[in-house]
């Protein structure tokens, strides 16, 4: 993970989460976490399958309730689904990782 060009891919399921989605990535990337938002306009499946194509670790979805709630659904690139976290946990976890340079995804 800590050697991945591209940590994780924020990935919002509608155009109205796009703020979110960016405010999540300004927060990893205060984290110095190398991380994008896939805000193109296919579905919410192509741009998952495209991440696990190019090998990113994580891919947070964002819609309206993790908005609501202020979390992350987290999906690893092995598509294993890790349910909606708090993205303060999330960023912890994910930076405890890189700085440990763990080989394990969770």
């Amino acid at each position: 993970m800590w050697l991945a060009p591209v940590q994780a891919v924020i990935i919002p399921i509608t155009e109205k989460q796009e703020k979110y989605a960016k405010k999540v990535a300004k927060s990893f990337s205060e984290k110095n976490l190398r991380v994008e938002v896939d805000d193109r306009s296919e579905t919410m499946q192509a741009k998952i399958r495209d991440a696990q194509l190019q090998k990113v670790p994580y891919m947070l979805i964002v819609g309206k309730r993790e908005e609501e709630k202020k979390q992350v659904s987290v999906r690893l690139r092995n598509n294993k689904d890790l349910g909606a976290k708090k993205f303060d946990q999330v960023i912890l976890k994910i930076n405890e990782m890189r700085l440990t340079k763990s080989l394990q995804l969770w």
